[in-house]
C-alpha cells in the first residue's frame, strides 16, 4: 500500500501546481504603462471596435477629437486609458496637447488666449482621468514628466515673465487636475511642488532680503534715476494691464498716489519719473483723476516736474505738452481749464525763483547740485514753451 501511494504521488502533485496565477499577477504589474499590447493579451477585448485598428491609425483618429472628448474616451477602459497615456508622450501628442504660444503680445483677452487656457484646462481633466487608478505620488511624477519640457512652467524658466501666460495656464491645469481631491492629497501636491521648485527657500529669500528696487528714504531726500524705479513701474503696469481685472483703474491710481506719500512724501520729481515709466495710460489716468477731483494746483505742479524729468532724462518735451493738452479736455468748463494753465505758469515761476534763491543765498555745500537744478529748470521751461509755440503756430497755419 505504501508502494502504491508512492506510485500515485507524482500524479497528485501535478494538480497542486499554480504557476499560472503568479505569472498573470506579474504580467499585469509590468504592463502598467507599456507602449504596446501583445496580440494575445486578453485586455485587447476591452478596446471594442478599436481592436481592429493599428495603433498608428488609432492615434491619427485622436488628432480629430477635441481634448475634452479624449478625456471622456479615457474612461471607457483601462486599456484605452493606457493607450492615451502613451499617445500623450509621443511627438504628435506633445505637439497637439502641449501648446506653448505663451508670449503672444495679443494673447491677453483675445480668442487665442482663451483657446490656450481652455486647452490646459482640458488637458488637466484628461490627465486626471488617465491617471485615476494610480497613487497620488505616482500621478504627480508622471504628470511632471509630461510637463517638464515646458520652460515657462518653471520658476525662473521664462525669459519674459511679465508678458507670459505660462504660469496662468499651469495654474488652470493644476486647478482642474486637483478639483475634488481631499485635503490630504492637495497637501501632497503642494509638498511635491515645494520640493520640485525649492519654493520655501525662495520665499524665505524674498521676505528676508533688503528691498529690491525702491528705497523709500532715497525717494524723499533727493532725485533718483530711472533704474531705481523701473522695477516698481513694471509691477504697476502688470497690475493695470492684467487680464483678471482684479485691480481696477481706480485701485491702481490710488496705489500710485499712496506710494508717493507713505510713510513719507516723495520728492515730486521722483513721483513724476515713476509716472513716466508707468506709461501713457497710467500717467494720463492719474492726471485726469486729479483734474476731475478739483486738484488743479497739484496737477499743475506735476506738469512742471514732468517737464523737468523730460529735460533731465532726455525725453521728448512734446510728450509733456501733448499730455497736458489731453488733460485739458477733461475739465468741464473753460474757466477751470484756464485756471489750470495759469497755475502751470505760476508753478514754473515759483519753482525757478526758489532754485535761484538757493543759489544766491549760498546756503549749500560746495558739491550741492542747486545750480545744476536751476539750469535744468530754466531749460525745461524754455523747451516746454517752445513746444507749445510749435503746436499753436502749426494749428494756425
Amino acid at each position: 500500500m505504501g508502494q502504491g501511494e508512492r506510485m500515485t504521488s507524482p500524479v497528485r502533485s501535478s494538480y497542486t501546481l499554480i504557476p499560472n496565477q503568479k505569472y498573470r499577477r506579474s504580467y499585469r504589474r509590468s504592463n502598467k504603462f507599456s507602449r504596446t499590447e501583445g496580440t494575445d493579451s486578453p485586455s485587447l477585448s476591452t478596446l471594442g471596435n478599436f481592436k481592429t485598428l493599428p495603433l498608428e491609425i488609432f492615434q491619427i483618429v485622436l488628432e480629430y477629437l477635441p481634448v475634452k472628448d479624449i478625456s471622456m474616451l479615457s474612461m471607457v477602459s483601462k486599456t484605452i486609458s493606457t493607450r492615451l497615456i502613451n499617445y500623450i508622450s509621443t511627438p504628435a501628442g506633445k505637439r497637439r496637447l502641449l501648446l506653448q504660444d505663451f508670449h503672444n503680445t495679443e494673447l491677453s483677452g483675445s480668442r487665442k488666449g482663451s483657446i490656450i487656457l481652455e486647452n490646459y484646462r482640458s488637458l488637466g481633466l484628461l490627465l486626471k482621468r488617465c491617471t485615476l487608478l494610480l497613487p497620488t505620488k505616482e500621478r504627480l511624477k508622471y504628470i511632471h514628466k509630461i510637463l517638464s519640457e515646458i520652460s515657462c512652467f518653471k520658476l525662473s524658466g521664462c525669459s519674459d515673465p511679465l508678458h507670459c501666460s505660462g504660469l496662468q495656464c499651469y495654474g488652470v491645469f493644476l486647478q482642474t487636475l486637483t478639483a475634488g481631491w481631499d485635503e490630504l492629497e492637495c497637501h501632497r501636491v503642494y509638498n511635491f511642488l515645494c520640493e520640485l521648485s525649492n519654493l520655501p527657500r525662495r520665499v524665505q529669500a524674498v521676505v528676508s532680503n533688503k528691498p529690491g528696487y525702491v528705497i523709500w528714504q532715497k525717494m524723499t531726500e533727493g532725485p533718483t534715476d530711472e533704474t531705481s524705479l523701473k522695477g516698481l513701474a513694471d509691477a504697476i503696469k502688470l497690475l493695470y494691464d492684467t487680464e483678471a481685472k482684479e485691480w481696477t483703474a481706480d485701485d491702481v491710481i490710488s496705489l500710485v498716489d499712496e506710494l508717493a506719500v507713505v510713510p513719507r512724501e516723495w520728492l515730486l520729481e521722483n513721483s513724476a519719473r515713476l509716472l513716466i515709466l508707468c506709461g501713457n495710460n497710467i500717467c494720463f489716468t492719474f492726471m485726469a483723476s486729479k483734474a476731475v477731483n478739483g486738484r488743479a494746483i497739484e496737477l499743475a505742479r506735476l506738469v512742471v516736474f514732468l517737464a523737468l524729468v523730460c529735460e533731465k532724462d532726455l525725453y521728448c518735451m512734446d510728450w509733456t505738452v501733448k499730455m497736458m493738452q489731453k488733460v485739458c479736455k477733461v475739465f468741464s468748463t473753460p474757466g477751470e481749464r484756464n485756471n489750470f494753465l495759469q497755475s502751470v505758469e505760476n508753478t514754473f515761476a515759483h519753482i525757478i525763483m526758489d532754485a535761484l534763491q538757493s543759489v544766491i543765498s549760498g546756503e549749500h555745500e560746495e558739491e550741492d547740485s542747486s545750480f545744476l537744478n536751476l539750469f535744468h529748470l530754466v531749460n525745461a521751461q524754455a523747451n516746454f514753451h517752445k513746444e507749445i509755440l510749435y503746436l499753436t503756430m502749426s494749428n494756425r497755419m
